[in-house]
């Protein structure tokens, strides 16, 4: 059974990052499962740092674009999630490629979600692993722009 209650297809979701950061770095949803949200990241010239890796705060944004997202399709009509705090260990450094993210619920409440994201390299290792929490509020300040 799955745990939106938000529905939305990939072109949509996609289309949500217009004229913001996830296109500048070309963040892509990739997949929406029953209880994940999944998506990938390039690892070129916008997301490395100087000595050629991927930079954290490009895997930072990567892991709260899913969560993100996916804590907003959780939420009940009226309502929105905004983060609270994120935290990521890098685990291991990554020169080029995909790397691609995996969001799943920890606890999603009436007032708070927690989210775990995995990133991975393309031969599946973990690269990166992040928590975000995030508030539920109510929604109308924070519709999505068109």
């Amino acid at each position: 059974m799955a745990i939106w209650k938000q529905h939305a297809d990939l072109e949509t979701l996609n289309a949500w990052s217009q004229r913001t950061l996830m296109r500048a770095l070309d963040i892509r949803i990739t997949e929406l499962g029953d209880d994940y949200l999944r998506g990938t990241m390039p690892v070129d010239d916008r997301t490395r740092q100087p000595y050629g890796i991927l930079h954290g705060g490009a895997s930072v944004a990567l892991a709260e674009t899913l969560g993100s997202t996916a804590a907003m399709l959780c939420c009940e009509d009226g309502r929105a999630a905004v983060g609270l705090e994120i935290n990521a260990n890098h685990l291991r450094a990554v020169r080029e490629g995909t790397v691609t993210g995996t969001a799943r619920p920890i606890h999603i409440g009436r007032s708070t979600q927690v989210w775990e994201i995995r990133i991975e390299n393309e031969a599946g290792e973990s690269t990166c692993i992040a928590r975000l929490t995030m508030a539920v509020v109510p929604g109308g300040t924070f519709a999505l722009r068109k």
